[in-house]
């Protein structure tokens, strides 16, 4: 099984940039980010094909979020500009077999999560 490692979460200020790395083991396909709140559901933030070829955002995130790969690098990364406090969670990312799913549960491998707080 593929592991995913998520790194690059922190803390900055409304308005601020962050780029999120979720570094796999081998080889992916479809890679999502998704994040989570105390209390919530994971939300779906956003996927990206296995070539790169096909993204796809959540409203709330689209326009302000990119998703990206380097798959000599096996890593897909999330680029996070103009964040707002609502955009605070722990972030994950996670793999499917292929095919491009915004549930959760259409995912079968999970990295373990990286903090994001945004302050006002």
């Amino acid at each position: 099984q593929v592991q995913l490692v998520e790194s690059g979460g922190g803390l900055v200020q409304a308005g601020d940039s962050l780029r999120l790395s979720c570094a796999a083991s081998g080889r992916t396909f479809t890679m999502g980010w998704f994040r989570q709140v105390p209390g919530k559901g994971r939300e779906f933030v956003g996927y990206i094909s296995w070539n790169g070829g096909i993204t796809y955002y959540a409203d709330s995130v689209k326009g302000r979020f990119t998703i990206s790969r380097d798959n000599a690098k096996n890593t897909v990364y999330l680029q996070m500009n103009s964040l707002k406090p609502e955009d605070t969670a722990v972030y994950y990312c996670a793999t499917n077999r292929g095919g491009y799913y915004t549930e959760s549960g259409r995912y079968d491998n999970w990295g373990q999560g990286t903090q994001v707080t945004v302050s006002s």
